[in-house]
């Protein structure tokens, strides 16, 4: 496996660190409420734009299980770096933070 599962509680240290944050879900649900911060490339659009991954992207969705399986997807097509935010948007609500709200980060 070339990517590695990373909790809530990382979060704030990979992004200081310079980790970008992309959310996979599709458009109105990343406008609905996104972590802050998150850019939005839908995983149903992600064929032809892995580019749009780097090493250090952590990639999150609603549970972090289609996330997961993202990351393995794009391992596999030789991307390396990768991070998956276990728990997805889900988690981060549970632990009382605020979500984003609109189109952009």
């Amino acid at each position: 496996m070339t990517y590695q599962h990373i909790f809530i509680t990382e979060l704030g240290g990979r992004r200081r660190g310079g980790a970008r944050l992309v959310d996979g879900r599709e458009r109105g649900e990343y406008e609905a409420g996104h972590v802050p911060g998150a850019v939005n490339l839908p995983l149903s659009e992600l064929a032809g734009r892995e580019d749009g991954t780097r090493p250090n992207t952590v990639l999150i969705r609603a549970g972090g299980h289609r996330s997961s399986q993202a990351a393995a997807s794009l391992a596999r097509l030789g991307k390396t770096g990768l991070l998956n935010r276990s728990g997805g948007t889900a988690a981060w609500v549970q632990g009382s933070r605020e979500l984003h709200r609109g189109g952009r980060p």
